[in-house]
């Protein structure tokens, strides 16, 4: 699935509007992260990068972008990276997440999910951690996430 997935990203980026079919194609397969309006900017193996434009529908009671917005922004980068970096006989999934936040986030946010090394095929499951960096349009990173995917090998039925 990850060589499609990121093959599917190279092939539709080319296009006008590429990234925006690819947000929409994420979306559809995993319709809550919707709720965010992602647009998908790079992806190549260990690295994913994502930004969601800031819009009332992510906002907290304060004006500022939501603590669980924040966090859906970094799932979804840290799997989609994940997704498109995984070696064939290995599949991810999301085993837990700690997160600070280390400024007030306002306006458009800026993620980037690169893995601490590369993933590699094993018989066994492992963790295997991402970090994710949020950034403000100033540069200023106002969160980040260190999420735990565990790897394990693909079984077949």
């Amino acid at each position: 699935m990850s060589a499609s997935l990121l093959s599917l990203y190279q092939r539709i980026t080319r296009w006008p509007a590429g990234h925006w079919l690819f947000s929409r194609a994420v979306c559809l397969r995993a319709p809550y992260f919707a709720t965010i309006a992602p647009r998908f900017v790079v992806l190549a193996p260990g690295r994913c990068e994502v930004r969601m434009r800031d819009r009332r529908r992510v906002h907290n009671h304060l004006g500022t972008v939501h603590a669980i917005a924040l966090c859906n922004l970094a799932e979804l980068s840290a799997g989609t990276m994940a997704e498109a970096s995984m070696p064939p006989g290995m599949r991810w999934i999301p085993k837990g997440m700690s997160v600070d936040y280390l400024a007030k986030a306002i306006g458009s946010m800026h993620a980037l999910a690169t893995p601490d090394a590369a993933a590699v095929e094993s018989a066994a499951g492992y963790e295997w951690p991402v970090t994710v960096r949020v950034s403000d349009a100033a540069g200023q990173e106002v969160f980040r996430a260190r999420i735990t995917m565990w790897l394990s090998p693909r079984t077949r039925h």
